[in-house]
């Protein structure tokens, strides 16, 4: 689902304030119950929110993604911006590693027009993608398949990229804590997400506004580890700071780059 400016306000009063009476955000945004129950109800069944009896809170669980194809249908737009954002700084001729996640795949499809690009991706969606591009060199990881989403994870993977140094690096994340942590799921991800940063000259992270905020289980590294954000909202606080300190570049997609 795309959000609405209420939706992403009542999802920021809940992870900011912990769990919520459906009479208490009615009053808070000036609304009927019956226009927060529907809000409720649409977040719910995006995974975004959990209901309770008369209230909601944040989905419980730090350990378990959204699954799969609610990924690819939430911030589909948002996505869609960021992977043309991303697709526009992309040189031809260049090589890259896109791993696992549904905005990598929307770069990918960005991705199909260009030339001379090698691309490593323990994707299958990626991979599956940009074959159709004849002008573009895919070279897909080993290790196990994750049934879930058709991402390759695991030691042999981890094995496998190392053996490459790439000019992009271009990594997609479950969460943002508030002390610049990345973090996402499978601690098997998480390895191979790490390795990625270390075998590339840059370092790209691809987040849209919903990531900022959001907790996961595993560690996977800090903002001052990535040299480009693009993201499709200006970051919350305290974000920007933390970018500045970390000197990490962040493009918000459809905004004008300021000029030099």
């Amino acid at each position: 689902m795309n959000l609405s400016p209420r939706h992403t306000e009542m999802l920021a009063v809940v992870r900011d304030h912990g769990p919520q009476s459906i009479e208490a955000l009615a009053e808070r945004f000036g609304v009927t119950l019956q226009t927060v129950r529907r809000d409720v109800q649409r977040l719910a069944e995006a995974g975004l929110l959990s209901r309770f009896h008369g209230g909601v809170r944040l989905p419980g669980s730090t350990t378990e993604n959204i699954a799969y194809r609610q990924r690819q249908a939430m911030q589909s737009e948002s996505k869609a911006g960021i992977a043309r954002a991303i697709a526009r700084r992309v040189p031809d001729g260049c090589s890259l590693i896109l791993n696992i996640g549904t905005t990598i795949e929307a770069v990918a499809r960005e991705l199909l027009q260009h030339r001379g690009l090698r691309v490593i991706t323990n994707n299958l969606h990626v991979a599956a993608l940009l074959s159709a591009n004849p002008d573009c060199e895919v070279i897909v990881a080993g290790g196990q398949v994750r049934p879930g989403d058709q991402g390759i994870v695991g030691e042999a993977t981890v094995d496998f990229m190392r053996q490459f140094k790439v000019d992009i690096g271009l990594i997609g994340i479950s969460g943002i804590e508030a002390d610049g942590t990345l973090r996402d799921f499978d601690y098997r991800e998480v390895k191979v997400a790490r390795t990625i940063i270390e075998q590339s000259r840059e370092v790209w992270l691809a987040a849209d506004h919903s990531k900022f905020n959001r907790p996961a289980m595993v560690e996977l590294a800090r903002l001052d580890d990535i040299d480009v954000v693009f993201t499709d909202a200006p970051p919350p606080h305290p974000f920007n700071s933390l970018l500045a300190q970390g000197h990490v570049e962040c493009v918000v997609a459809g905004q004008a780059p300021e000029a030099s």
